[in-house]
């Protein structure tokens, strides 16, 4: 019935729409014959959580090539559809377990083709959220599988520029995979912070939000193998021109787990954000972030007074040299202008003589 009523191949013009579709802007395409899709899979699903069905008797037909039919189904545009086929799908990996391996590899797939080859995909946000509950109930340790699909699939997707529909859930795998494991919060954040954007705020301000999410659940001894590239890439972060992303670094500071971990170590955090951190308090364009920074200054200041006046007396004093060696440069070339300048009118005059 399912097959029948439900597993159909799509225009060919949808794959042209989804390059333009702007999740923000662009209402969702509703499909029309909705009401009878949504009776099928209703009673599909009721089937299948019935007290009385036997996963047994259901293998011959619920088989690998109709997992692979169900999840050629997630391309489509209508939301309503993909939710239902998220429910649907988790069902069948909780009721048949020799497809679970099959189901999980597929999803990887499924998110290679959309990483590397550029393949559209829009239910990208609906696989993560069953691999959520998924890596929910893995077996601690973690098997190998498992880790290589955290570093050679999970952190590569936050590479394309669609990762705005799906980031929510990403994170959340994220977040459960170094809740599960922490031995893997340092490669997972190396790892993240090699995919830093150069020039898309809003993705900064997203990975931003996950970083904190991730930092939330960081154990101790995790924090400080990760203190010297982090807060390298947050004093990048709370220095841009553009508002929003410093302002989202500077809530870090808000957060009272974080704020604890970094009063234990700020003898090596205070001397990497201290420059950021004033130059922003003399020259930001915007005064909301200067009383961020202010506020984040006066809280170094009362974890440790005495390093945050040696780094004030040194930051000055650098600065003092920088400006003389501006000063020395500039000089330099006024003197190289000049020289320039009368060689040039000596040439002249001599041309002028020999003429």
């Amino acid at each position: 019935m399912l097959q029948c009523n439900v597993v159909r191949c799509f225009p060919p013009n949808q794959e042209e729409e989804k390059e333009d579709f702007d999740n923000d802007e662009d209402e969702p395409n509703y499909d029309p014959s909705w009401p009878h899709l949504q009776l099928v899979y209703e009673y599909f699903l009721r089937f299948m959580e019935s007290a009385d069905f036997q996963p047994s008797l259901c293998k011959k037909y619920c088989d690998q090539k109709f997992v692979l039919q169900i999840m050629a189904l997630f391309n489509s545009d209508d939301p309503r559809e993909r939710d239902m086929l998220k429910t649907l799908l988790h069902r069948i990996y909780g009721k048949f377990l020799g497809l679970r391996s099959f189901i999980r590899k597929n999803i990887n797939y499924i998110f290679l083709r959309y990483i590397y080859e550029g393949e559209n995909c829009n239910g990208i946000a609906e696989f993560l959220e069953i691999l959520g509950s998924i890596i929910n109930g893995f077996a601690v340790p973690l098997k190998q599988e498992h880790r290589l699909f955290l570093f050679k699939v999970l952190i590569p997707l936050h590479k394309p520029r669609g990762i705005a529909t799906y980031h929510a859930q990403l994170a959340y795998c994220i977040v459960q995979f170094v809740e599960k494991d922490p031995s893997l919060t340092e490669p997972t954040v190396l790892g993240l912070l090699k995919l830093w954007p150069k020039t898309n705020s809003s993705k900064e301000v997203m990975l931003l939000g996950e970083f904190e999410e991730v930092l939330d659940i960081i154990e101790p001894t995790q924090f400080k193998k990760i203190i010297i590239p982090f807060f390298k890439m947050l004093a990048q972060a709370v220095s841009s021109p553009q508002f929003q992303v410093a302002e989202r670094a500077l809530y870090f500071w808000n957060n009272e787990y974080i704020m604890s971990l970094i009063e234990e170590h700020c003898r090596i955090i205070m001397p990497i954000m201290f420059p950021a951190l004033y130059l922003i308090s003399k020259d930001h364009w915007n005064q909301t972030i200067v009383a961020l920074v202010y506020n984040v200054m006066k809280t170094f200041m009362e974890m440790n007074n005495q390093l945050f006046d040696e780094l004030t007396l040194s930051f000055k004093a650098e600065r003092q040299k920088e400006k003389r060696k501006e000063a020395q440069r500039e000089e330099a070339w006024k003197k190289v202008q000049k020289r320039a300048i009368d060689a040039s009118n000596l040439a002249a005059n001599n041309k002028q003589n020999m003429g």
